[in-house]
């Protein structure tokens, strides 16, 4: 029993340290004009609003189609959905493939917010 709770332990602890929400760094990120802004929700999500500037790619599709926009490792990638949830597995995603700057800025409402509080 107690090894379960130590397996359950670590696991909760890899996840949360893998996809971690980094909203500031973001913002940093995003002042700079090169930083590549990704909306990993659904096209009709994307639809119903979106940050300017986003480019969407679901993340279920990101791997496959990311080259297209940053055919280099070393491009900032900034990430986001409506939690967090799904730019954690974008960001992760991106990751295994070698890209070095990707951050998970986490919900578009709660980003909308803080870059209209910086305007």
């Amino acid at each position: 029993m107690r090894l379960f709770f130590a397996a359950l332990t670590l696991l909760v602890g890899l996840q949360v340290s893998a996809g971690e929400i980094d909203q500031p760094a973001a913002l940093s990120a995003l002042q700079a004009p090169e930083t590549l802004l990704i909306d990993v929700r659904t096209a009709e999500e994307f639809a119903a609003g979106a940050l300017p500037g986003a480019a969407r790619i679901g993340h279920e599709q990101i791997a496959a189609q990311i080259a297209t926009l940053a055919p280099e490792k070393d491009t900032v990638i900034v990430l986001y959905c409506r939690s967090g949830r799904r730019s954690s597995i974008a960001q992760d995603s991106l990751q295994a493939l070698g890209y070095r700057n990707v951050i998970n800025a986490g919900g578009y409402e709660q980003l909308k917010a803080e870059l209209e509080a910086q305007d």
